[in-house]
């Protein structure tokens, strides 16, 4: 749990830098996906039976799976920040202890303990 208002403006740096970076990632990817979509949709490749290489539709999945990845750090930049504001960023969701700094450090979104994140693995 950040200690001091010196620490919280830090933390709240941290996050808001973590979300922004995740909406770069994710205007970027929005833009590859178009680009995608509009390069396949004039092309009459058969790529669905083509032996050379992945077909646009893996293609496609694959950028798909990021975009869903990048929104969710989105959503968890907004959870961890709402936290903070609450007084809850740093305590363990499932037994309520510290998260230890040098978790916080490495994971800011983090919202369990080290001990509860094995257990849920």
């Amino acid at each position: 749990m950040p200690r001091g208002d010196d620490e919280t403006a830090r933390v709240e740096r941290v996050l808001a830098a973590v979300r922004q970076d995740a909406v770069r990632r994710l205007a970027a990817l929005t833009g590859q996906h178009t680009e995608l979509v509009d390069a396949s949709r004039d092309s009459n490749a058969d790529d669905e039976h083509d032996p050379e290489g992945a077909t646009i539709a893996f293609e496609r999945s694959q950028l798909d799976a990021v975009v869903v990845r990048t929104r969710h750090v989105v959503a968890e930049a907004d959870a961890a920040q709402d936290r903070l504001t609450h007084g809850r960023y740093g305590r363990c969701e499932s037994c309520g202890q510290p998260i230890a700094p040098a978790r916080l450090e490495a994971l800011p979104l983090a919202r369990t303990c080290i001990a509860c994140a094995v257990r849920r693995a």
